[in-house]
């Protein structure tokens, strides 16, 4: 016969079961789709995580090797090997249901959450279990998550949501027992040790001391049994809040802070800012109005807030932002939960809309910021409910009905995800702007033909895409340069189109996207593409004079030029670029040199060797200087 504890686990543990295939079944709609944008470098052409043995020293090796996406992920890093061995290859479906995964289990965590949450905010124990449970499903099943769960790289993102709603959740568990006058040591050390893993997932899970403040500021009150103990909750939160504003204005300001542009991108710090507030109104509106056509995954094409009017919504968004901001802090005792899901979400921004140079839009920033919307979105309908005193049948429909839209609207939006061919003709339906989206469809079309050969069936697609590209979105060249290649290989390209060409690399803003296009002329080329030898020459010398090109790619272009276009009198800028870049012990320069002698240039290898010896004079002076 069940023990009582067993009787109150069952239930539990069926609703938790229920809760996790809800949340995880819709998104096998996607399944198997391909690796898209950032999956690219960080886990396709990422051997760190090709992991061919299980074992201690193997998985060490990976968590402890450099990552293009930052050094403090070490856990997603580790996931992504384990997914790649159990699978034997790089085969998405095996990511993406380790991230289907790992999304159905925050839609758990987050319930038990919600369900604490409900409690410590005074609803009735059954209208909170079920009021959790349709909270975390809103949550889980909201089109906006498609692209957080099956782009796979966004595991760093989803694994750092569900350790920090496991703090979250430790830390109220311990809150609510100082409340009833028992000791929470264990609550808090449990808080903190997710809290550590959390950073072990991404950076921005820094933020978990706001969460908590506005835990405090709003449902807790920084209330306890204890007078003494709530008299420290008080001056604790206020250090922490005047040490992360100093360590704000004295640290990050100043070492972010741009007056003119990022470096490789085309705003300023003020711009950013400026910027901000539209796309905070636009996650917003994505979030209340959940239409799988608001949502495009490519951001490229929003232009930055050149001023308070331009354009003309960036004013109004700014005072919505802090219309909301009043609001939250203005009703954070009447109206506990829904001040508590203002603040998580705007807090969930801090970073990203702030002053670093992050890219201005990404619909996976709103993976954790979702939780505060759900919640603050909940708590106003819960009212409604209340203040029109609707039936509880009428209000079991609703929830259900509401849920049924969400779900209906991810099912749609994850089967745009489930073939390539699918992802790329959504994402150029969506953003027509987009110089990634028709980027990637025109790579889709050729590579379904066969690559970028002669006699390639899907060649007219190819350049029609290309062409979109080229011309609905003037600020990228990667559609500009591939359409030279394609109308190359068709044999119609035109000196006008190069002319073209050329005028837009000498005007466009050099992001780092910009800064790599121009290279991919001579990857075709050596594949046999007979592209025009002076118009790359041309591009070449645009491109090196717009922007520092980095010493490897440097030398690769100048083998580029000497040997495969014939031209070393014109590969030598670039090969002085590289060798006053390089290491004093390192061959290079010798073996460049002995090159150059063998094509009978020994002008050009004596001008190398005297331009690595002044290298290497320089640094032993800059050595002396220093000692």
């Amino acid at each position: 016969m069940p023990t009582p504890i067993g009787r109150s686990l069952l239930p539990r543990l069926f609703i938790a079961l229920v809760i996790a295939l809800v949340a995880a079944l819709p998104f096998t709609a996607g399944l198997p789709g391909d690796f898209v944008f950032d999956d690219i470098p960080s886990i396709v052409n990422n051997d760190a995580i090709k992991l061919q043995e299980l074992n201690g020293e193997s998985l060490v090796n990976v968590a402890t090797a450099p990552q293009i996406s930052g050094s403090l992920r070490a856990l997603p890093t580790l996931t992504f090997a384990l997914d790649f061995w159990r699978s034997g290859h790089l085969d998405p479906a095996a990511f993406k249901s380790t991230n289907i995964l790992i999304h159905a289990l925050t839609a758990c965590a987050l319930a038990w959450f919600f369900h604490a949450l409900l409690l410590t905010a005074g609803v009735k124990a059954g209208r909170a279990r079920w009021a959790a449970v349709a909270l975390s499903l809103a949550w889980a099943l909201h089109p906006l998550q498609v692209s957080s769960v099956l782009y796979v790289v966004q595991r760093m993102q989803t694994l750092g949501t569900l350790f920090l709603v496991l703090a979250l959740l430790a830390y109220l568990q311990a809150r609510r027992a100082h409340l009833a006058g028992r000791s929470g040591r264990t609550g808090l050390l449990a808080a903190v040790l997710m809290w550590v893993v959390a950073m072990g997932c991404k950076e921005d899970s820094v933020l978990f001391p706001v969460y908590a403040l506005a835990l405090e500021l709003t449902v807790l009150g920084f209330g306890a049994a204890d007078v003494a103990l709530a008299r420290r909750l008080r001056r604790g939160y206020l250090a922490a809040s005047v040490a992360g504003i100093v360590v704000y204005a004295l640290i990050l300001v100043p070492n972010y802070w741009h007056w003119e542009a990022y470096p490789a991108r085309d705003f300023s710090s003020i711009e950013r800012l400026l910027t901000q507030a539209r796309v905070l109104c636009m996650y917003l509106w994505q979030i209340i109005v959940p239409m799988p056509s608001h949502m495009p995954f490519y951001y490229d094409w929003l232009q930055p807030s050149r001023g308070l009017l331009q354009p003309w919504t960036t004013l109004p968004s700014m005072l919505v932002v802090l219309a909301l901001v009043v609001l939250a802090w203005r009703l954070r005792a009447r109206w506990p939960l829904f001040s508590l899901g203002l603040l998580l979400f705007f807090g969930a921004h801090l970073i990203t809309s702030n002053v670093i140079g992050l890219e201005l839009a990404f619909e996976h920033r709103n993976h954790f910021a979702l939780i505060g919307a759900v919640l603050a979105l909940g708590s106003l309908l819960a009212r409604a409910a209340v203040a029109l005193r609707m039936p509880t049948w009428a209000q079991v429909v609703i929830c259900v009905g509401m849920l049924s839209v969400l779900c209906g609207g991810l099912v749609l939006r994850a089967r745009d995800w489930a073939t390539p061919y699918a992802f790329a003709v959504a994402s150029a339906k969506l953003a027509p702007s987009s110089g990634r989206a028709w980027f990637g469809l025109c790579l889709f079309q050729l590579e379904a033909g066969g690559g970028a050969v002669a006699g390639n069936p899907k060649l007219d697609q190819a350049i029609d895409a290309c062409g979109r590209g080229a011309q609905d979105a003037p600020y990228a060249l990667n559609s500009f340069v591939t359409l030279m290649v394609l109308k190359t290989l068709r044999g119609d390209v035109t000196s006008e189109d190069w002319a073209r060409f050329q005028q837009r690399l000498e005007t466009v803003n050099m992001n780092w996207e910009n800064r790599r296009a121009p290279l991919a002329f001579s990857h075709h080329a050596r594949n046999g593409v007979a592209l025009d030898k002076q118009q790359m020459l041309k591009a070449f010398a645009t491109l090196s004079r717009r922007v520092p090109i980095a010493p490897f790619n440097s030398a690769s272009l100048g083998y580029f030029i000497m040997n495969d276009l014939d031209e070393p009198d014109q590969a030598m800028p670039y090969f002085l670029v590289a060798v006053g870049s390089a290491n004093p012990l390192d061959p290079f320069p010798w073996r460049l040199a002995d090159e150059l002698r063998e094509k009978n240039r020994p002008d050009l290898a004596a001008e190398i060797m005297r331009h690595a010896s002044a290298t290497r004079d320089a640094g032993d002076t800059a050595v002396q200087a220093g000692d």
